[in-house]
């Protein structure tokens, strides 16, 4: 039951009633239930919140169990990595690091393999040359030089070269006046369900907006509000002159699943894109994207879930604007679309308004972050989801699940209730949470075993010779020495923390 309150579930719900976030919940608790000694994950953040997010990479940082991941949350893949697998044109390359090193190392790689491309292009020419000007009587060698010769070409015929990248640009509206949209005192409610409540705020020309809150709260309610989509229940908002919004919504759902993927990027009858005032051939644009000609005629239904995105990005981005709506744009998007996509949106001249769950994404983009505190209330921030994190002391608070709504058909009349965040206490149980109590047990044992490690790289530096022999295996000693005399400080303290709660809670 832990683990189902944990994730907002009783237990209780019809698994054929579940909604993509919940079914996704329940998945998660099934594998994470046995405690398995190996536990493969494919995308286990897609669906879910961000108070969700936090609490699943806090669970999978206590567990002993080996974890195989395949994400494209780059925050989440850095906090719980140690090795990384490359899977690149049908090859595999292996990192003995975690994903924080992996685009360094990736950058690397591709260039070192460009240079060997560059190189191989240069011996061709040299070989071509000789066999135009350079043949001997000796035939033998000939033979086996002309041998030489049609191995490299085939070589370099064969090489899959690094996939392309996306060539985002976005069509630019009119120049606007300094303000966007002028908030005051705006409110929205469903019933007894208040989502925004009394908010105000101003977007000035060049805003970097990001609204962050868990499932439920309101925020594409926020949005609509704003944008002027829905009417307000109370307030008003003031858009500024020359404003040409462009809106990507979340549900991916403003086209029928039959239409053609050229129907889709020129809105029909043409076969012209205009981007900037300049015309662009459709296949063009499709290739910008990692289309391919053929796929021109492509109903949307027998696209993958990255090419759909990729699709209404393509859509939302050739609409002439200078205010760019974007609700939940990083789902389904591979990384390097992603960083094409922060690089674009860092040189667009117009505003920004952003919805999602991405905390990289988030802290990359965003200039200031609006955050959902419960009860319709609103507060904004400066800067990305870190600076927000490091004023408050805690990121998103999850909505308190209510298992009270849940009636005989198992499913909640409250859809938006999630796991309620474990930073807010709870008053009802005061007790230690299972992740602290799993760090109670292990952490004395952390603590031995890097004693062990320290005291045997203390005894290899205890050699006075060994810095006259290798000053490289001493530098490299040494640094090992302190990384694990700083983790066992940072298990001590953990530890003493914990303690001295556990004895508050006994007394």
């Amino acid at each position: 039951m832990y683990l189902l309150e944990q994730l907002g579930l009783s237990g209780q719900e019809k698994t054929n009633a579940l909604s993509g976030g919940e079914a996704r919940r329940a998945a998660l608790a099934r594998v994470l239930a046995p405690n398995p000694d190996v536990l493969l994950l494919d995308e286990p953040t897609n669906h879910l919140d961000l108070p969700a997010i936090e609490w699943l990479e806090t669970e999978l940082a206590s567990l002993k169990s080996a974890l195989v991941i395949i994400s494209h949350d780059r925050t989440f893949l850095k906090s719980l990595t140690k090795k990384t697998v490359w899977l690149d044109r049908g090859q595999t390359r292996q990192l003995d690091q975690g994903f924080s090193g992996f685009e360094q190392w990736r950058d690397k790689v591709l260039e070192e393999e460009e240079t060997a491309q560059h190189k191989l292009d240069r011996k061709i020419v040299r070989e071509e040359h000789w066999l135009r000007y350079g043949v001997t009587a000796r035939r033998k060698r000939n033979v086996r030089r002309l041998g030489d010769l049609h191995n490299l070409r085939k070589t370099r015929a064969e090489h899959i070269g690094a996939k392309g990248d996306v060539n985002i640009s976005i069509a630019r509206g009119k120049q606007t006046g300094t303000i966007i949209l002028d908030a005051k005192n705006i409110s929205k409610g469903y019933g007894d369900n208040i989502l925004v409540k009394d908010f105000s705020l101003r977007v000035m020309r060049g805003d970097r907006v990001a609204i962050v809150g868990p499932n439920g709260a309101g925020k594409t309610t926020l949005i609509n509000l704003l944008t002027g989509v829905s009417e307000l229940d109370a307030g008003e908002v003031k858009r500024g002159s020359s404003v040409q919004m462009a809106l990507l919504d979340q549900t991916r759902a403003t086209l029928s699943p039959d239409t053609s993927l050229k129907d889709a990027l020129t809105g029909g009858g043409t076969d012209m894109v205009q981007i900037n005032d300049v015309s662009k051939h459709v296949i063009a644009y499709m290739k910008d994207f990692l289309f391919t000609p053929d796929q021109i005629n492509t109903p949307l239904k027998a696209l993958s879930g990255g090419e759909r995105a990729r699709v209404m990005l393509a859509r939302a981005l050739a609409l002439p604007s200078n205010l760019l709506v974007l609700d939940e744009p990083t789902n389904d998007l591979d990384l390097e679309t992603l960083d094409l996509l922060q690089e674009t949106i860092a040189d667009y001249p117009g505003t920004l308004i952003l919805v999602s769950h991405d905390r990289d994404f988030l802290d990359r983009v965003a200039t200031i972050t609006i955050i959902a505190e419960g009860d319709g209330t609103w507060t904004t921030y400066a800067g990305g989801y870190s600076d927000m994190v490091a004023l408050r002391g805690y990121g998103v608070r999850a909505k308190e699940t209510t298992f009270a709504a849940i009636g005989k058909t198992g499913k909640s009349t409250n859809p938006g209730a999630t796991i309620t965040d474990q930073s807010v206490p709870n008053q009802k149980k005061k007790k230690l949470s299972f992740n602290q109590q799993h760090a109670l047990k292990t952490l004395p044992q952390k603590m031995d075993r890097l004693d062990g490690e320290i005291k045997k790289l203390e005894g290899q530096l205890a050699d006075s010779g060994l810095y006259a022999r290798d000053p490289g295996r001493f530098s490299d000693l040494s640094a090992q020495l302190g990384e694990k005399q700083n983790i066992h400080e940072e298990y001590e303290t953990e530890w003493l923390e914990l303690e001295i709660l556990r004895e508050e809670i006994e007394n």
